[in-house]
């Protein structure tokens, strides 16, 4: 992941008291550090990437993965409306959020990034072999064969910069003015 936008004093509690006692007007308490960046990605297999399509944004909702270097990667196909915006604008946002997951709280990450469309056949099957576990954890070979396919590309994404990132249980109560569960 890239750095956060703000993070120094990420920890740092309101004048008011514990951050989120009386409101959420300043979200910086709950910004979250490079560790948990990495445990939402882990815990999530799904994220919304941004791009621009005929020069407007759109965005997709896609499975993916994050390598040791803090790259996104999506498996997609040639000629997809992601893949053409791609090729004709880099510049991407990725949004991941905790909704489905096990994680306590509502975690949200986005990031700003330039994304490159690789068509290399070895590097193609490689990501969708890396994919395979964490999306089909009970067959990955049948994941594997079905993705095989002759138009599969895959897309990564470098992180420039993290725009935004919260994790409610940094809050006081449950994030949305209740009290913490428990």
């Amino acid at each position: 992941m890239a750095p956060d936008a703000g993070a120094a004093g990420a920890a740092g509690s309101s004048a008011a008291g514990r951050p989120g006692e009386k409101d959420i007007e300043d979200l910086s308490p709950a910004r979250m550090d490079l560790e948990a960046q990495r445990a939402l990605c882990e815990a999530q297999s799904e994220a919304v990437l941004g791009f621009l399509q005929d020069e407007l944004p759109t965005a997709v909702v896609m499975s993916f993965l994050v390598d040791a270097q803090g790259h996104f990667w999506f498996a997609t196909v040639e000629g997809r409306r992601q893949v053409r915006g791609i090729d004709a604008d880099p510049r991407v946002s990725v949004a991941v959020s905790s909704t489905g997951t096990d994680l306590e709280g509502r975690r949200m990450l986005a990031v700003r990034g330039t994304a490159t469309v690789h068509r290399d056949r070895t590097l193609v099957m490689d990501v969708v072999a890396r994919l395979a576990p964490r999306l089909a954890p009970e067959d990955p070979a049948a994941f594997v064969r079905l993705l095989d396919s002759p138009h599969r590309v895959v897309v990564e994404v470098v992180p420039t910069r993290v725009t935004a990132s919260h994790d409610s249980s940094r809050l006081a109560g449950d994030g949305r003015g209740g009290q913490q569960a428990g």
